[in-house]
């Protein structure tokens, strides 16, 4: 989303798309699974994030999705024809330019289709894992956005249908503030927000570490892996949004955005010690003790708890 709104004329820095959007939070759904696995999410889907820019950047945007995989893919050459910067949503599995290690049967992978090379039909794409744009067949790009499965993407796009408008700052970065700590502290379901840390803790306390070890490794690495490697995970998250407050502090000029923002890469850190003990402990380097990965998590629970309370009074303030 960055990238397109800079594409259209405002400039916009991503922990800033990330910020503004409120996408900072941490889910916990035990009843969605993911490789057989509870889904674990430490932001907001992407759909979010396109959804929270519109009213901030006065930017609209257009999605569309498709039954027919043809259909999906003539429509797509129809908005490229005309000029268009389209997003897409597709499976990481079956981009064939993804190295090897990160192709797994992930459907949300979000990634933008800005031209199409008219002798060979490969598509020109700029995805945000790799550093430099990438070329695609049109069969291998239909086939990653008609995968099936979870969150399956059905030929999802989204286009702007006008140009962004500079934001009334002021305005915009505490309403955001207060939204993202409204979504951390005062959720009333119990799988979101500090209340999700707090559940995946008694889940790691059920775990049966005595009498089934690699079932408890699979659940433990599971989290691990969705807080390291999918996206920028748990701790890469907790970093972008305190890059945001410190963009923040100088646009609405409030020094506490950026004393928070310390306080936030602190809190990242000690996500990324979580996800370091795990793993030591999955490899058999340590042994292994969900409890204490579970007062870990509850010890997480606590600081971001206070973090938010802090966030929030802030934004009132500001």
């Amino acid at each position: 989303m960055s990238a397109i709104v800079r594409h259209y004329g405002l400039p916009l820095s991503e922990p800033m798309a990330f910020g503004l959007s409120s996408a900072l939070t941490f889910v916990f759904l035990p009843f969605i699974k993911l490789s057989g696995q509870p889904l674990a999410s430490y932001r907001m889907p992407p759909g979010a994030i396109i959804r929270g820019l519109q009213k901030p950047l006065r930017f609209w945007m257009r999605t569309e999705k498709f039954r027919s995989p043809s259909r999906g893919a003539a429509r797509l050459d129809e908005l490229l024809d005309t000029g268009q910067v389209v997003g897409l949503q597709a499976s990481v599995f079956w981009l064939p330019f993804m190295p090897p290690d990160f192709r797994f049967h992930f459907n949300a992978h979000n990634l933008i289709a800005y031209g199409r090379d008219d002798a060979s039909g490969d598509y020109l794409l700029s995805d945000p894992v790799l550093e430099e744009p990438v070329r695609c067949a049109s069969a291998d790009l239909t086939k990653a956005r008609f995968a099936r499965g979870l969150l399956a993407p059905k030929g999802f796009l989204y286009y702007p249908a006008n140009t962004p408008q500079e934001p009334v700052w002021e305005w915009e970065i505490p309403a955001a503030l207060r939204k993202t700590a409204r979504n951390m502290l005062r959720t009333p379901l119990p799988f979101i927000g500090v209340k999700g840390i707090e559940r995946v803790a008694r889940a790691f306390e059920r775990l049966p570490a005595a009498t089934d070890p690699q079932a408890a490794k699979l659940t433990i690495g599971h989290l691990v892996r969705m807080q390291e490697e999918i996206g920028t995970g748990g701790g890469g998250f907790r970093f972008m949004y305190a890059a945001f407050l410190e963009e923040a502090a100088t646009r609405i000029n409030c020094p506490t955005l950026a004393e928070l923002a310390a306080q936030l890469v602190e809190i990242g850190d000690l996500w990324r010690e979580f996800a370091l003990a795990a793993a030591r402990m999955i490899r058999d380097r340590d042994p292994l003790d969900p409890a204490h990965l579970a007062a870990l998590l509850r010890a997480q629970a606590m600081r971001e708890k206070t973090f938010f309370t802090a966030l929030d009074k802030a934004a009132r303030l500001s």
